[in-house]
């Protein structure tokens, strides 16, 4: 019997079947479809309900190929929700982290309560869009969600209950809204007083791997398939691709790569203290009661944005061009921080890169071969700079770094992190969300022991390529011209 698993991206969504043979995992895509967000008025929206037709297609088309699924996991991205009424109705279209809404909130809230305060009680780092500050946000503008809203469900609990009429929350995206305290094992109730949102919107957390409901009978009718159970995998997608690491022997690093990329190492439990509040490191929950201790980067969003603003220009946006033109660039010319603010919003990229090395005291990139190179050299120095802080404050030493997701299809990306690193990289799975999703829902069936044997069997299941370091001498010397023109106190 097989499983389906709805992966949902900040830029796509799809629908995976999963299959075991011979001990061996196979994943066929059913079905995928794009996720843009929608400008309306001023502010940036989800498409919820374009994503729940998307995700009924997705079982229809099961149904269609004749595939006989036991059942149904989603994950998606973290921090955002939606809001339902006293009648159970969505209130509103739930907020894209992206929008502008939470300007300044984290530093407003900062003001009021202090960062070593919420980060003892929570241990997630501070980002201003988790959802501690999306729903200061909505307190502070008095928006009609506070006396109309009844309760708070994440993204995928929302769709969960779209298809179930189950409201349940789940740990390991529980955990990202910086709302959830790791020592109580529950909401801070406290904390949510202190923003000012009706302690009632969070209910019971269900663990990954947890029965979540069944496919309720108005979607059986309409697509005309039989009740199916959901279960609650590791709902934040980053949850689903950690557990798929191929990782089997003692403590390893990770990065997951794609729009966003986010590099750790699992922990038994949250590492909460004042070098990872001073480092701004996250304790974000993970399969089998782990944590996951990690920092995000912003990964491959300016890469992407950059192409998309080509592209609305006209230019000539080959993909494996591009990477050609940027391998032949001179190295080591520009760097920028990904992480820096100013790279947050969407839009007017490539002269936001010129613009920080110019005011860096660099000679801005100018060709495409350039700003491509600036733009991947610096996410993978970035990259070595917190490999290192991992180790730093996990204790721990890795003997190389494993890099799943979409992001891996760039080998261009994979070769650097290793020559930057100084140390190999293990590349695979891709798919790494969707097989997490997947073996989750085999080990509440209980088709995997344990989640030490399921990763066993993704590594014996799927490629993965190796990639050596290559002059090294050299990238351990730029790294140092890295950190000097990175300096953020030198971007003003």
């Amino acid at each position: 019997m097989s499983v389906l698993a709805f992966d949902l991206g900040a830029s796509s969504g799809r629908a995976v079947l999963g299959l075991l043979r011979d001990s061996r995992i196979e994943i066929r895509e059913v079905h995928r479809f794009s996720n843009n967000p929608v400008f309306a008025g001023e502010h940036m929206h989800w498409d919820i309900l374009r994503i729940l037709h998307e995700m009924k297609q997705g079982l229809l088309r099961t149904k269609q190929a004749g595939d006989k699924v036991s059942s149904v996991g989603i994950d998606s991205w973290a921090v955002d929700f939606g809001i339902l009424g006293r009648d159970g109705e969505l209130l509103g279209n739930p907020y894209h982290y992206r929008d502008t809404q939470t300007n300044g909130v984290m530093e407003e809230v900062l003001n009021t309560i202090t960062a070593e305060h919420i980060f003892q009680k929570t241990g997630i780092q501070f980002l201003p869009f988790n959802t501690i500050y999306q729903l200061a946000a909505l307190k502070k503008r008095d928006s009609y969600l506070l006396r109309e809203g009844a309760h708070l469900l994440m993204i995928p609990d929302l769709l969960r209950y779209f298809l179930t009429g189950e409201k349940q929350h789940e740990f390991t995206n529980a955990t990202t809204t910086q709302l959830f305290n790791p020592v109580m094992k529950d909401w801070d109730r406290e904390l949510i007083k202190q923003i000012g949102i009706p302690e009632e919107w969070f209910g019971s957390i269900a663990q990954p791997g947890t029965e979540a409901g069944m496919l309720r009978s108005e979607v059986t009718k309409e697509l005309g398939i039989l009740p199916l159970p959901f279960i609650a995998v590791a709902e934040h997608d980053t949850g689903s691709a950690i557990a798929a690491v191929p990782a089997t022997d003692g403590p390893f690093a990770y990065l997951s790569c794609g729009t966003w990329s986010l590099m750790g190492t699992e922990v038994k439990a949250p590492i909460i203290n004042e070098q990872t509040l001073s480092s701004n490191f996250t304790n974000e929950g993970g399969v089998g009661h782990t944590y996951r201790l990690l920092k995000n980067i912003m990964g491959l969003w300016i890469f992407q944005e950059t192409i998309r603003e080509w592209e609305r220009e006209g230019h000539d946006v080959n993909y494996d061009r591009l990477l050609h033109l940027a391998e032949q660039a001179v190295p080591f010319q520009h760097f920028i921080d990904p992480d820096h603010s100013t790279f947050l919003p969407a839009g007017n990229m490539t002269s936001r890169i010129q613009e920080y090395c110019i005011k860096t005291n660099q000679r801005p990139p100018q060709t495409q071969g350039e700003i491509i190179r600036c733009i991947l050299e610096s996410l993978v120095m970035k990259y070595r700079y917190v490999y290192e802080l991992t180790e730093q404050v996990s204790e721990q030493s890795f003997g190389g770094l494993h890099m799943v997701g979409g992001g891996i299809h760039n080998q261009l990306l994979c070769k650097w992190t290793a020559s930057a690193l100084g140390k190999p990289v293990y590349a695979g799975p891709v798919e790494a969300s969707a097989i997490g999703n997947i073996i989750v829902q085999w080990i509440n069936e209980g088709v995997f022991k344990s989640l030490k044997e399921a990763r066993k069997a993704v590594k014996e299941s799927f490629p993965v390529l190796t990639y050596e370091p290559e002059n090294a001498e050299a990238w351990k010397e730029a790294y140092q011209g890295y950190v000097k023109y990175t300096n953020l106190a030198a971007y003003v």
